[in-house]
């Protein structure tokens, strides 16, 4: 790669996120492409990279990183020397940290940027999310994927603190928050079906109604007794809401929820007996392989559910078709399916959301006769800052049970 430019560490190059909505688009857009040139030399740039050329409002470099050196025209061994420097900016965990933690707050608060159209957003979200992706990629010179080294990126440690409903609580005073503390493992850039290695928005805000409102969830002594209901979680991911429902249950009478969080890719279900085995406040929470498209129903799985949970897991029509035709399996006569889709009204995940109405049909539509999983409430709950990806808007919720027509 030929340097025609002098390339900033991460600390110099990327502007501070505290005034987000203050930052250009194409301030943005130059940060991104800077941590592209430093960090993924080798593919070539994305089509927002391509399509947004800088403009003269970029504010110049402020500061010598100190990976650069030597005289500019010198034009013999600058490239060697650029490539030098380069080698050592990557292998340098202090900057790659740097640069993930502020991708990170990027794509989270990209709602509060001011861009010319929801169609950049999205964009500009992908970038970040790609080169998010490819910090967990081995750069240094000598670095491999069987043998990384000690200090390289392999993910964030992120804790949750919900607070509960007083009636939750001991009388008079206020009930303890639900904590929960999860590892978000990075995701192989190699391999992006391993989605659930990551919490996203969805499950965070329904732990929170969860916690707030479980009354509104039917998550009470009332509706499930003081046995022992049974709970599967399908697509659990990191498992934040299995372990949020194992902390609750038993303040509302609930003493000995039978939870089992299920997921399918091997990384997310290590991952997740990882996460679960880390928080020992907990109560207990069983793990399961689960494939929707072709389900084996051994244990712990061998018996109906109360209650089934899943957030933020339709990606595509046939995963809703899956989820119903695993639903039908699982969810026990007069039990009750709690699902959470999230709303992205622009790119590849557009209108992905409609097809759970598409799979599961309402339940007073009047459409065939017989009998089958239906959608018998629909809400809407808000996006909150902070939550969740730049693209997202909001998260439908879907009460769904056995129902005749």
């Amino acid at each position: 790669m030929t340097l025609t430019t002098v390339q900033l560490a991460p600390t110099g190059l990327l502007p501070p996120l505290r005034g987000l909505h203050d930052i250009s688009e194409d301030v943005i857009v130059a940060a991104l492409e800077g941590l592209r040139l430093i960090y993924c030399p080798i593919v070539p740039p994305a089509a927002a990279f391509q399509r947004r050329p800088s403009k003269s409002n970029v504010p110049p470099p402020q500061a010598d990183s100190g990976y650069v050196s030597g005289d500019d025209e010198d034009n013999c061994s600058g490239d060697d020397r650029g490539e030098g420097a380069l080698d050592t900016l990557r292998a340098d965990s202090f900057e790659r940290d740097f640069a993930f933690r502020w991708l990170t707050s990027l794509i989270l608060r990209a709602d509060e940027l001011q861009l010319t159209s929801d169609d950049a957003r999205e964009q500009l979200v992908e970038d970040a999310s790609a080169l998010l992706a490819s910090l967990t990629v081995p750069t240094a010179p000598g670095v491999t994927e069987e043998a990384p080294e000690e200090d390289q990126d392999c993910g964030i440690t992120r804790e949750f603190s919900f607070d509960v409903a007083a009636t939750t609580g001991c009388p008079g005073s206020p009930a303890p928050p639900v904590t929960v503390r999860l590892f978000d493992a990075d995701l192989a850039a190699s391999d992006h079906t391993g989605v659930g290695l990551q919490s996203w928005g969805a499950s965070i805000i329904f732990s929170d109604l969860i916690c707030k409102d479980p009354a509104r969830l039917g998550l009470t002594e009332s509706a499930l007794g003081s046995r022992s209901p049974r709970i599967v979680e399908l697509g659990a991911g990191t498992g934040l809401v299995s372990l949020v429902l194992s902390q609750l249950l038993p303040r509302i009478g609930v003493a000995s929820p039978d939870i089992v969080a299920t997921d399918y890719h091997p990384d997310v279900l290590a991952n997740l007996r990882a996460n679960i085995a880390a928080n020992e406040q907990a109560g207990e929470v069983q793990v399961a392989p689960l494939d929707w498209s072709d389900p084996v129903l051994a244990a712990p799985l061998d018996a109906p559910a109360d209650v089934l949970v899943a957030t933020d897991v339709v990606y595509a029509p046939e995963h809703a078709r899956w989820l119903r035709d695993c639903a039908s399996r699982l969810l026990s006569r007069g039990g009750v399916f709690w699902l959470v889709a999230t709303v992205r009204p622009a790119g590849r995940f557009e209108g992905i959301s409609s097809t759970v109405e598409d799979a599961f049909g309402i339940v007073d539509d009047g459409a065939g006769a017989g009998e089958g999983l239906r959608i018998l409430e629909t809400a809407m709950l808000d996006k909150k800052r902070g939550v969740g990806r730049g693209d997202e808007v909001g998260y439908r919720l879907f009460k769904i049970g056995w129902a005749s027509w």
